[in-house]
């Protein structure tokens, strides 16, 4: 794919918002572990990262998916992963449904204030007892009228704590099991009987709010479903896709840009009597990191390539998905090896690096499951 000056006059606008914006203010949303979604997504949502590929209708920039691949690359230069996570979540996981199933009026209701950065969204999919697994979801909304009451609970909800409205799979017909009878429906906040049943602590990526959720008979009309009642596994699947790919680009770039730190830092500390990027050995591995790292972006671009021609990207962002969490986790674990000590010290930014790395291949489906749908993609099994 060949990005155009247009693409990079997007990169920039994007980069100037993550080094005014977000960058000074990382280390305090770290330690807060949180960080305030309702005033900095109103200037995200300024500059469009919440409606590339949606139509202006709704305040969106009606562009194609090349600039999605732009925004979620330059969002690999922000110092702490958490709010790439938590601004991916609101651009690319919890509205690709409502954007292409949605009616008008609930696009309207929700979408727009979203794109704007007005409203803060999530997606609640994995419970306790299902995470990649999602045809084992538990979750049931049974139809009372014109209403859903629901029941149930959600685990693992980025932006769960701040979310003004959930995209929020369930089950929706009597006795269905499997990927069969479940809805994807929009559930405000502050409908009665939903609660935050905890804020999660977590390894890495504290900057972001991971909650549980909690329904215990939520009324909200059936008029919030998205699409056809029943078919929410399937649309559920389609945005799977979306967020894969994303998280791939945006792995990718910090897994670069870790390289190049480290680099930066060898070539000033001494050993020996000399720098460290004087060894040979050293050069050599990093050398063939950031080989790896090249050959996932030229994927990563051919990927979504495919996505604005308008074809089938699951066998190519199962695969991102895979080899994205690796890479990361060899780059991360590498450029705490080849900082010493310093490499542990939270006043580095490669400590971050190496916690936040690791969920890159459990979110949005474990690697196991990627290998499992690349099997199957494969014809190698069911």
């Amino acid at each position: 794919m060949e990005l155009t000056a247009e693409h990079e006059d997007f990169r920039r606008v994007v980069t100037e918002v993550v080094e005014k914006e977000i960058n000074p203010y990382v280390d305090d949303w770290e330690r807060a572990g949180i960080f305030p979604a309702h005033e900095l997504f109103p200037k995200l949502g300024a500059v469009g990262i919440f409606g590339i590929e949606y139509p202006e209708e709704y305040g969106g920039l009606g562009l194609d998916h090349s600039y999605t691949l732009v925004m979620a690359e330059a969002l690999g230069q922000v110092n702490a992963a958490g709010l790439p996570m938590a601004i991916m979540v609101q651009a690319a996981m919890a509205t690709p449904a409502l954007a292409k199933h949605g009616t008008h009026e609930l696009k309207q209701t929700y979408l727009a204030p979203v794109i704007a950065g007005e409203q803060v969204c999530s997606v609640a999919v994995s419970e306790p007892d299902a995470g990649s697994d999602v045809a084992g979801i538990r979750t049931r909304a049974v139809r009372d009228g014109d209403e859903w009451v629901i029941n149930g609970s959600k685990l693992y909800i980025t932006n769960g704590t701040q979310a003004d409205w959930i995209c929020l799979l369930a089950r929706t017909e009597e006795g269905s099991t499997g990927f069969a009878g479940m809805s994807l429906i929009v559930v405000p906040t502050d409908t009665p009987g939903f609660s935050v049943s905890r804020k999660l602590v977590k390894l890495g990526n504290l900057s972001s709010d991971t909650a549980e959720l909690a329904f215990d008979d939520v009324r909200v009309p059936v008029s919030n479903t998205i699409g056809e009642p029943g078919r929410g596994f399937q649309m559920q699947m389609e945005q799977f896709q979306v967020e894969r790919l994303v998280g791939s680009y945006s792995a990718t770039a910090s897994a670069e840009i870790a390289l190049r730190r480290t680099i930066e830092y060898l070539r000033v500390r001494n050993a020996f009597g000399k720098p460290l990027l004087a060894n040979q050995h050293l050069t050599y591995r990093l050398a063939e990191l950031l080989a790896e790292v090249d050959l996932l972006k030229e994927y990563n671009r051919a990927a979504a390539a495919r996505i604005v021609a308008g074809e089938d990207a699951t066998r190519m962002a199962t695969i991102s998905k895979l080899k994205a969490g690796r890479l990361a986790r060899e780059v991360a674990d590498t450029c705490l090896q080849f900082h010493g000590g310093m490499g542990y010290m939270e006043e580095t930014r490669t400590a971050r690096y190496y916690r936040e790395a690791r969920p890159r291949s459990l979110g949005g489906a474990a690697a196991e499951v990627m290998l499992r749908i690349h099997t199957v993609l494969e014809g190698m099994g069911k």
